[in-house]
């Protein structure tokens, strides 16, 4: 298969170079640094594929996946720093033609280098067999081994129901812990010193491409929604600007729900505590149509029975639980 990369940086060219020839079959047909070199280019050489960055230089890629499309039409596959960064862009390209998105591979040997470079090659393949084209199969997905996820949302009332909740769990749980709770950047930090004084395990604000640890308990730490990546690491977003709550719990449940695998004999769990509104409903419907056993605290113990309430509305509850019960409960559930 004979693809052409686009893309300002030499390194992210290089990057995406030797991840494509890592798999037999596959030559590298052009580079150009630009949307506008990219166009001439795709007219005196038209490749199989097209790896198109969004954010360049004399022309972006979404005018060069337009302009492509209309006088050398091929596939194009938009591969960028960060997808869900750039999702207005992302879906005009795709608006043009451009057949999917996918986050430019990390550079290195670790697992999460393995791991983006294996997604962005099954992109690939994917494009191949709907071309007809014959490629070598792909690497396996490199291993991993996921430890049980504990989601909790939660907006007015929170703090001290989720001191209440984490207070019982020992610094041993093997879980890790992300927390969606509706505050402002300037008091994030706060909050989790605050919340780190109320139990064994360590709380800390989730980290910008860190991934879930076990006995941690992560705290969404922007005004930007936190997301988990396919490479399952954190990152925020601006993206999502449909919620008035920000960081949103619905989108973080929702990338949990696109990523986060399966865990048996001990589930997933997530929950909606105390808070005003709807936000992280639909989310916690969704994860319980995958699998997760999911919680609301009751009526009688929220500040402000909004969250919890819309959620069993939508039937996304399996328990209903007083605050209380609330932690005693995933001990169980957890062993």
């Amino acid at each position: 298969m004979r693809i052409a990369i686009v893309n300002d940086l030499a390194m992210a060219r290089e990057s995406l170079r030797r991840t494509i020839l890592s798999i037999p079959g596959h030559e590298i047909a052009w580079m150009a640094g630009d949307g506008a070199e990219a166009v001439r280019r795709a007219c005196a050489d038209t490749p199989d594929l097209i790896l198109m960055d969004l954010v360049m230089p004399v022309m972006d890629g979404v005018e060069a996946t337009r302009q492509v499309m209309e006088r050398a039409p091929c596939p194009i596959l938009v591969v960028t720093a960060t997808v869900n960064t750039h999702a207005a862009k992302v879906f005009e390209a795709m608006g043009h033609g451009a057949l999917d998105a996918v986050t430019i591979p990390v550079m290195g040997q670790g697992s999460e280098a393995q791991r983006s470079r294996y997604l962005l090659l099954r992109k690939i393949h994917i494009i191949a067999k709907l071309r007809g084209l014959s490629t070598e199969k792909i690497p396996g997905k490199p291993d991993f081994h996921p430890i049980p996820m504990i989601l909790v949302g939660s907006s007015t009332g929170g703090p001290k129901a989720l001191a209440e909740v984490i207070s019982v769990l020992p610094a041993d749980l093997s879980v890790a812990m992300v927390i969606i709770q509706h505050v402002d950047e300037r008091f994030s930090a706060g909050l989790a010193d605050w919340l780190d004084a109320q139990t064994p395990l360590r709380v800390m604000l989730a980290p910008e491409g860190g991934r879930p640890r076990a006995n941690t308990v992560h705290l969404a730490g922007t005004n930007d929604h936190l997301t988990l990546s396919p490479a399952l690491t954190f990152y925020y977003t601006s993206a999502g600007n449909d919620t008035p709550f920000r960081p949103s719990v619905d989108v973080f449940f929702n990338s949990v729900a696109d990523h986060w695998p399966t865990i048996t004999p001990c589930p997933n769990i997530a929950m909606l505590l105390t808070g005003m509104g709807r936000d992280g409903a639909r989310g916690l419907a969704r994860l319980r149509g995958i699998g997760w056993h999911t919680i609301v605290q009751d009526e009688a113990s929220s500040v402000v029975y909004g969250m919890p309430k819309a959620a069993k509305e939508l039937d996304a509850a399996v328990e209903t639980l007083p605050i209380g019960e609330i932690g005693p409960t995933i001990l169980s559930r957890m062993r």
